[in-house]
Parts: C-alpha cells; structure tokens; sequence
C-alpha cells in the first residue's frame, strides 16, 4: 500500500489506514502514524479510541493491538490451518532431548507436536489434554502421564484445582504451552481465567518455555494473563511471520525459530 500523508484525511480515511496497518504489522504506535499521516499523536489517540470502543483493536501503551475473538472448541481448531500446525510442530519438537520431562498443554498445535516427537528419546510426557494424551497411547518408547480434571470442552482440557494441586509436585524440564494470544509487551494471555490459572501451574513448574504460534496470534490479546514475555525461552513462528513483532521477541531476549518446511 502506497505511504498515506496529508492531515486533510477524513477520520474514516484515518481508520482504513490503522485498520490496514495493524493487518499488515500486528500492531500500530501512535507516534510513527502520526509522523507517516502529518497529524497530531493526540489526533491518532483518539482514533485509536474510537477503533477500540467499536470492539475493533486494543489499545496498547504507545498504541493497539488486534482484538482477538474468543477462541473456538478444541475440536474446531482442530481442523483448522493442519499444514501449518504440522510444520510450526516439526521445528518445536527438535527442541525436545532425550530423557527429558516435557509438558504437552493443551491446544491443537500442541496436538500436532505430539504426533511428531520423535521415537526413541525415552522421554516423559505429562499433559491435562485428553486428545494430546490419545496422539501417544501405544507409544512403547515414552512414559505418558495424564492429569486429570473437569475437562473444559473450549480448552479441550483438564482445568480447576486438582490440575494444579498435581503439578505443585512435578517437574518438567520444557513446557509446550498452547496460547490464545502472544504480544511482546503483554505475553502470553488466553480466554478463560481457569485455564490461565492451569497454565501459570504449568510455567511455575517447568525450567524452560515453547510456544509454537500461528501467525494469526501474534500481536494479539486476550483478557487473562499467563506468562510474561521474559518467561518464554523458545519460541517457533511461521516461516512469513512479520518481522516487527519476532524481532522485538529476539531483542527481548526470546531464541525464536522459524519454521521453513513449506
């Protein structure tokens, strides 16, 4: 889209530019619009204002993030982008070592990772996903561990107290972690306050964090807080993941891992 510039623009014209920018980069800042647009930051606020009180962005200090629509059952996603969840999964499980304890939380890229974990590493896996759990039954080569639960049909998990009463007492040496939304300034954050208290329980007692996202989820917030950014060790993105937001992860000091098997 060819650079926009002049303070005669209409707010609607304003608006199509912010909406346009936060689907190109995943967020905007207030301070680089209004320099790219000849306006006023105080002008571009308000903007932003008005985009979020219509449902359509979040703002963010120093600007707006995409508003992320409350996930779907664990079965929809599911069927949802299978190539690249699959891809995403190939790069996270070459973090895995042997004789590792590993978590597999919930979600259906996590679902994928498990299909893909190599034979032969002797690991432990404990997850709360009754389906993660299903991809490795059979599985000679590794020790599976379920935790049980009230399983939440949206999460596609085991949530609530016992969930988190059983991972006071276990230890894992990574966490795959699924998410809902991942933000740089904001972290990792998801829909349902239980499920964010499962996967606080899962970080606390793990000593290094994946996550494997989709682009769609970059950039993005949801309304509970799970981990900050600094938390996370790993992180695997899309091989055309934007570039804005992966390089404030590297620079937060996140080792990011592109996916290119497509």
């Amino acid at each position: 889209m060819p650079k926009v510039t002049g303070s005669s623009l209409l707010p609607s014209e304003r608006h199509r530019v912010i909406l346009d920018r936060l689907a190109r980069d995943g967020r905007v800042i207030a301070t680089g619009l209004a320099s790219e647009l000849g306006v006023t930051e105080d002008m571009i606020r308000r903007d932003l204002r008005d985009l979020s009180e219509a449902g359509i962005c979040q703002r963010v200090y120093g600007g707006a993030v995409p508003l992320l629509s409350e996930s779907t059952s664990f079965i929809q996603r599911i069927a949802e982008h299978p190539e690249q969840k699959n891809a995403l999964a190939s790069v996270a499980v070459s973090l895995v070592r042997p004789g590792q304890t590993i978590f597999l939380d919930s979600g259906s890229t996590n679902e994928a990772i498990a299909l893909s974990l190599p034979q032969d590493l002797n690991l432990t896996v404990i997850t709360n996903a009754p389906l993660v759990a299903a991809a490795l039954v059979g599985r000679t080569d590794l020790t599976l561990l379920t935790l049980g639960g009230r399983v939440d049909p949206k999460a596609g998990a085991a949530v609530g107290a016992s969930v988190i009463r059983d991972l006071q007492m276990i230890h894992a040496d990574v966490c795959f972690l699924g998410v809902c939304s991942l933000d740089v300034e904001g972290g990792i954050s998801v829909f349902d306050s239980d499920e964010a208290e499962v996967k606080r329980a899962f970080v606390r007692s793990s000593s290094s964090l994946a996550v494997a996202v989709l682009n769609n989820k970059l950039g993005t917030r949801a309304p509970h807080f799970v981990a900050s950014t600094n938390q996370i060790t790993f992180l695997v993105v899309e091989k055309d993941a934007p570039a804005s937001p992966v390089n404030e992860f590297i620079a937060a000091g996140v080792q990011v891992f592109r996916e290119n098997h497509r």
